[in-house]
């Protein structure tokens, strides 16, 4: 049996970067700062983000920094070589499945011109 499975509340460090492909897919891009409970610093966790389709454009239309969002989805890496180097580098990705809008309706309108929910790719 296996399992890969992340789950994470946390504030979206910047605005959404979306791309659209040329076969209709939509890629967003996000980074999210948990705060850990157990932690004795200010300083939080930074992840990456990858949405893709449905969940990808409700992102592009109400997650902006500051949205406080919850996610469901799994770990995957990234893998490419350094252009400058020629090192091999990886770097973590949460792939999110399910994106859930979180705060108030007010914080919601002040981000995205309004709306809050649940979001899914499925």
């Amino acid at each position: 049996m296996s399992l890969n499975c992340v789950n994470l509340v946390g504030r979206v460090g910047g605005d959404p970067d979306v791309k659209y492909f040329e076969s209709g897919s939509v890629v967003c891009n996000l980074t999210l700062a948990v705060n850990r409970v157990s932690r004795n610093s200010d300083e939080p966790d930074w992840f990456s983000l990858e949405l893709w389709g449905k969940t990808a454009e409700i992102a592009a239309n109400y997650v902006r920094k500051g949205s406080l969002i919850g996610v469901n989805g799994s770990l995957k890496f990234d893998y490419w070589q350094d252009r400058g180097t020629g090192a091999n580098r990886s770097k973590p990705v949460i792939r999110v499945e399910r994106l859930d809008l979180l705060g108030s309706r007010r914080d919601n309108e002040m981000n995205a011109s309004g709306g809050s929910g649940n979001y899914s790719e499925f």
